[in-house]
């Protein structure tokens, strides 16, 4: 069949880069959750199989009971945490506001740890009555505007949130229309790449693998992170020490830096409220055990899914996040394993033979 004109062919493929540049903003509001949904669609594929031969192939059932799990595992705890951390945050504004009113400075003075209550009282002590009033109401007139500035985030939070659930049900539909159909999806673009036959799917078998031990090692990672956190909440008498450990788990998933700063946050409460020697033993537990697990137990559990060296995993996980935000937790060690698989099919479907040494 003869070639198609030259200013046919420029034209078509004018056409097509025009077409990728629209798909792409098409797709960009959705990028994140797409991802996540093949990602999860992919490392879950072997059991929405097995699930389904035992429901007679019934994939439609198995595929809803999956997105039923995900939305029980992840996105309710989610939910929940915010909403206790909201309300929290409030009840403390309008603890420190009816203090304030009630009992004025001078009773909140009083709640603080020692010995800030002793050196404050003496700079007080230096205020005459109309002076102490006048610093009361001082103190109320900016609670009062600072209510209004956390009503403000509050709000804010709510809003992300609905942003956050928005991205969470968009991926949700797409993670089940993959596990229904995720097979012919894979056969299709195999068959439409201008790669070889057979080496879209090697590298779809290689994301996958990578995927599945990127999220496991995560997942076990922050789960015993967050196990070592609640220790130390119970032995230093952390108010609400569960969820606590709820939030360590999913600060976790942040490299390095997640968790322990958790424990941080805890162990400055502990200090505020009184409990000077349990907030230090706290914010050590934080940094030498807390952090300690992260960086000893994830990097040895994805290298052992991984032909990947561990420090390249170590670059790729923070460089990920550092480019893409949270997904570049699992999209940076994509990346470097993309790059190191086409270098290997390079070598060894399309590099010329060396010639033999004279």
């Amino acid at each position: 069949m003869p070639s198609a004109p030259q200013p046919s062919r420029r034209f078509f493929f004018m056409l097509l880069a025009a077409a990728g540049v629209l798909i792409a903003l098409v797709i960009r509001p959705l990028a994140s959750a797409l991802f996540l949904a093949t990602v999860l669609a992919g490392v879950l594929w072997p059991a929405q199989c097995w699930l389904s031969a035992r429901l007679g192939g019934r994939r439609s059932l198995s595929g809803a009971a999956f997105v039923l799990g995900v939305v029980t595992l992840l996105l309710v705890p989610v939910v929940a945490f915010s909403a206790f951390a909201i309300k929290e945050g409030t009840e403390g504004v309008r603890y420190v506001s009816q203090t304030v009113r009630g009992d004025g400075v001078a009773g909140l003075v009083d709640r603080l740890p020692a010995p800030l209550p002793r050196l404050i009282k003496k700079g007080l002590d230096q205020l005459s009555d109309e002076q102490e009033r006048d610093l009361a109401g001082t103190v109320q007139e900016k609670l009062s505007a600072q209510g209004g500035k956390a009503a403000a985030a509050i709000g804010a939070t709510l809003s992300a949130t609905g942003a956050f659930l928005f991205q969470a049900v968009m991926m949700l539909i797409a993670f089940y229309f993959l596990l229904l159909q995720g097979d012919q999806l894979v056969a299709w673009v195999d068959d439409l790449s201008p790669l070889k036959r057979g080496q879209t799917r090697e590298l779809m078998t290689e994301f996958k693998k990578v995927s599945y031990s990127v999220l496991l090692s995560t997942i076990i990672t922050s789960a015993v992170q967050a196990v070592a956190a609640l220790a130390g909440y119970l032995i230093g008498r952390v108010p609400h020490p569960l969820f606590f450990a709820g939030v360590t788990f999913f600060a976790a998933f942040i490299p390095a830096v997640g968790a322990g700063a958790v424990c941080l946050v805890a162990a400055l409460l502990l200090f505020v409220t009184g409990h000077t020697y349990a907030a230090i033993f706290l914010a050590i537990w934080g940094l030498a055990v807390v952090g300690l697990v992260d960086n000893l137990i994830k990097p040895f559990l994805i290298k052992g899914g991984m032909e990947m060296n561990g420090a390249v995993v170590f670059f790729a996980l923070i460089g990920g996040i550092g480019a893409f935000g949270a997904v570049g937790l699992l999209l940076g060690p994509l990346v470097v394993t993309l790059f190191l698989s086409l270098l290997r099919m390079y070598q060894r479907d399309f590099r010329p033979p060396r010639a033999a040494a004279s």
